[in-house]
């Protein structure tokens, strides 16, 4: 049954390459335990993006399956903006006291400490959403916080050092087209 399930989704993988739009950059191969969810903040895409791209009808990934990864906007200065704002930022880490590190979408910042995610109002812009946010890059709304309301984020990084460093600012904040 495993056989027949992973060779349906190479062949499924297969036709997608041959008939998908030429935009996409790269390829990932899925591993057990991964979502759209987790895999689309490695490539600083959103889960939505993943999920158009690999013309997916369900949220169900394969071991195995290979997913096609839409191509990148440029982190500095990207074209596709939907909404901008400005907002005020700070950074948090996933090892403070009473943090699990699991964001509200499901991502485990302990075990990817590299991930570009910020917690964010979802009244303001959507959980899921890819973002562009000045002086850390391309990143995708993937948390909440008890302090995040309004025009309000959280930048999250790998360190406590990188937190302090970080502070609090004013920053532009670019929601972009999925």
């Amino acid at each position: 049954m495993i056989k027949k399930i992973l060779a349906f989704s190479v062949a499924i993988a297969a036709s997608t390459f041959i008939f998908a739009s030429p935009s996409f950059a790269a390829t990932h191969t899925v591993t057990s335990g991964e979502t759209l969810f987790s895999i689309a903040p490695k490539y600083n895409v959103t889960a939505t993006a993943l999920k158009k791209e690999n013309m997916l009808i369900t949220n169900n990934l394969f071991i195995n399956q290979v997913l096609q990864i839409p191509e990148k906007v440029s982190a500095t200065h990207p074209s596709n903006v939907k909404k901008t704002y400005s907002m005020t930022a700070t950074a948090y880490t996933a090892n403070c006291k009473g943090c699990s590190g699991i964001t509200k979408t499901g991502l485990n910042l302990r075990k990817n400490p590299e991930l570009k995610v910020i917690a964010v109002d979802p009244k303001i812009i959507p959980l899921g959403s890819k973002v562009w946010v000045e002086g850390y890059g391309i990143a995708v709304a993937g948390d909440t916080g008890g302090a995040i309301k309004g025009n309000k984020i959280d930048v999250f990084v790998k360190n406590k050092s990188i937190a302090y460093d970080w502070g609090r600012k004013k920053v532009t904040v670019k929601l972009l087209k999925s």
